[in-house]
């Protein structure tokens, strides 16, 4: 089912003329619960990951006690109605299951199942996602498909999931691994995907406020400057309000456009490699909306999507990162080799 992004209210652009340069594309990807394929873009769903690769998996210590207070996987998933995954033996659970948890614990180790296997966050084909291959890194020519996966566990120097990035050419993929390695649990149930299906649309955006220059600010939080596109008056002591919620970085998983902040001021975003500044990559969203940002929610989006009682608005895909914030992966445009960065905000 197609989903559309309604228009703004007026072009922006028409009254601060300096915005018209910065403007960039952006995907708004619009999960929503569904039984995606292997060979679908999706949140949450199975990836198309080739038979012979190995599975990735989080080789970080876990301590036994932090996988033990976690949530069961399966439970997790009975919970929401999320079909199992198919059964697998690990090797590296296999072997790591022989051992007595007080072993694992004193050494260090995950829990059982040695290195805790990620799970599938979100999957995206260029068919659907025309602006992927303007994100893509250099060194990944004719890569279509992006996958991403994540520890479902915080990490000492993050307090959230660490991902991992992999860019494929889909043709390329002949055997489908079809039981793919699984974590025993989630640390918690925010960190488990809803499967959901997309239905990408593509928007406009111009930089946060806060990136702006002190000259573009200072025209933006002048309302005599709104007058012309008659704007709603509520917003007459801080029409920077109006630009920040309606008119400048779309809310919710996307890919591309420009980075979100509120959780902090914008800090530098250069590669820990080069010092090359980092592009955005994709949104990882706890919500795909709120209060401040309902202008963005596609139209009779209520009736056609409902949630279940006590989640969110807008929390279709079930995740909650730092209490209701998002991470935004950043890469860098000089080299796929060279680490991506985490952005929680």
């Amino acid at each position: 089912m197609s989903r559309t992004t309604p228009p703004r209210p007026f072009d922006v652009t028409a009254l601060f003329p300096r915005l018209a340069p910065l403007a960039r594309t952006a995907t708004r990807l619009h999960p929503r619960p569904g039984s995606p394929s292997p060979h679908e873009s999706s949140v949450g769903g199975p990836l198309l990951w080739p038979a012979g690769e190995p599975w990735p998996h989080c080789p970080d210590p876990h301590p036994w006690e932090q996988v033990d207070a976690a949530f069961d996987l399966a439970e997790e998933r009975a919970d929401r109605g999320i079909p199992a995954g198919a059964p697998h033996q690990d090797p590296e659970a296999h072997e790591a299951g022989e051992r007595a948890p007080e072993d694992l614990a004193d050494a260090g180790l995950p829990g059982p199942g040695g290195p805790i296997a990620m799970l599938p966050v979100a999957q995206l084909h260029a068919r659907d996602v025309p602006l992927l291959p303007l994100l893509r890194p250099p060194g990944r020519a004719g890569a279509d498909l992006l996958q991403v996966l994540w520890c479902p566990f915080d990490h000492p120097a993050t307090a959230h999931p660490r991902t991992a990035l992999f860019w494929r050419s889909a043709a390329e993929v002949a055997d489908v691994l079809d039981a793919p390695p699984e974590p025993p649990a989630v640390e918690y149930p925010g960190y488990l995907p809803q499967p959901c299906l997309l239905a990408p649309d593509e928007v406009v955006e111009y930089p946060h406020f806060m990136e702006l220059d002190e000259e573009l600010r200072q025209e933006l939080a002048d309302w005599s400057r709104w007058q012309a596109a008659a704007p709603d008056p509520s917003y007459a002591d801080a029409p920077q309000d109006l630009y920040v919620s309606t008119l400048s970085v779309s809310p919710g998983w996307k890919a591309g456009g420009w980075s979100r902040w509120g959780l902090t001021d914008p800090v530098p975003r250069a590669c820990a490699v080069c010092g090359t500044a980092m592009d955005p990559l994709l949104t990882v969203a706890s919500t795909e909306w709120n209060s401040g940002t309902r202008s963005w929610v596609p139209a009779g989006e209520g009736a056609r999507a409902p949630l279940p009682p006590g989640v969110p608005p807008g929390n279709y895909t079930r995740i909650d990162l730092a209490r209701g914030y998002d991470l935004q992966l950043h890469v860098c445009p000089v080299s796929a080799d060279h680490p991506h960065l985490e952005l929680i905000q």
